[in-house]
């Protein structure tokens, strides 16, 4: 079967971004998203945690394109992966962090519709990555509560229906190959092979877990290409992508699309989609301008070489052109990387989701 060459796929990235505004006009496709992951995916939820170690974006330059031009605890601009997700479903918007909610009484929630966010920025897959966060196991154990709560409500059978019928999105692994580099900047093949099948199977433990619980539709997003992001490009003499950085990066992805296919091998209803943002990615950095970028190795906001060396804070230096630049901070995707990621992914041939695309995913009432 002949493969579509990268300018074919970047035309089909360009023609499924104008799908997006008929989607947000949709009604919910699926009852609710519980979201689990890292800062790629968190909506706020660091904003409710104690400490001044938490890593945080409620300040500006953040959220300076979000509705209202607030910042909201997202890492970005504008809106994240996940929001662009939720209103490529139909949702009206992204679902809160459960932290916010947690003390509160939401009929819907409580229903089992809309759902939560309980990613945190910092976390990791492994629970020792990340400092005063919420690691990936507590993340597991919040959802487990709300099962609880939502079965109490309207009885265990509504809410193994409901929950079975909800998408389950992940996103994380990046900062647990971070601390590795950090730890290691020169492994081994050795030490990489068994670092990465580690991580993948503890991954692969909190799905099992997920679906315990009643998850049944597993969406996924892979790791990007974190090696080209501005902070590793700021440390290389050249100012090059970080090769071990992006090496560790392709052995997880590969390492989570056979632990995935394993899954839906052993578990009876389990079905799932891996996003890949790493494609999307990978698509911008070699056809920028084709895309509507032009900056694609300099962050928007941040400070020191290709703005890398420091956050999004009030003081860092600000660009106006923000929607032509592929990074937002030192490690995160702007507002408008993220819309075309996620059309891509949720819309997109199997280059950018496999096996089958989140719409796919998504409509299976299988």
């Amino acid at each position: 079967m002949a493969t579509a060459s990268p300018a074919g796929m970047i035309q089909a990235l360009l023609a499924l971004a104008a799908l997006c505004a008929a989607a947000e006009a949709a009604a919910a496709k699926v009852p609710a998203i519980y979201v689990f992951g890292d800062s790629t995916a968190d909506v706020g939820s660091n904003n409710y945690l104690p400490g001044s170690a938490v890593p945080r974006a409620n300040f500006p330059h953040n959220g300076v394109d979000f509705p209202t031009s607030r910042p909201t605890g997202r890492f970005s601009n504008g809106y994240n992966g996940v929001d662009f997700l939720a209103l490529n479903m139909g949702f009206k918007r992204s679902p809160p962090p459960f932290l916010s909610v947690a003390n509160r009484t939401n009929k819907q929630i409580g229903r089992g519709l809309l759902g939560v966010n309980f990613a945190s920025a910092g976390s990791g897959i492994l629970d020792t990555t990340g400092d005063s966060i919420v690691a990936m196991s507590k993340q597991v154990e919040q959802f487990d509560t709300l099962r609880c709560n939502i079965s109490a409500r309207i009885s265990k059978e509504a809410a193994d229906n409901v929950l079975s019928r909800s998408l389950f999105l992940l996103s994380t692994g990046g900062n647990d190959i971070f601390a590795f580099f950090s730890a290691n900047s020169t492994p081994t093949a050795e030490q990489k092979q068994l670092f990465t099948r580690d991580l993948v199977s503890q991954y692969k433990n909190h799905m099992k877990a997920l679906y315990d619980l009643g998850a049944r539709k597993i969406a996924v997003i892979d790791v990007p290409p974190i090696g080209c992001c501005p902070y590793p490009r700021s440390l290389h003499p050249l100012g090059a992508c970080i090769d071990v950085l992006n090496e560790l990066t392709r052995g997880f992805n590969k390492g989570v699309k056979d632990a995935m296919h394993s899954l839906g091998a052993s578990l009876s209803g389990f079905k799932y989609s891996i996003g890949s943002s790493h494609a999307v990615v990978q698509s911008i950095m070699k056809h920028p301008q084709r895309l509507g970028f032009k900056e694609v190795t300099t962050a928007c906001c941040g400070s020191g070489r290709f703005n890398g060396k420091t956050g999004c804070t009030p003081n860092a230096t600000l660009c106006s052109n923000r929607h032509e630049y592929l990074f937002w901070d030192l490690l995160h995707p702007t507002h408008a990387t993220s819309k075309l990621a996620a059309v891509a992914i949720y819309n997109g041939s199997l280059h950018f989701a496999a096996p089958i695309n989140f719409r796919q995913l998504v409509d299976d009432q299988s």
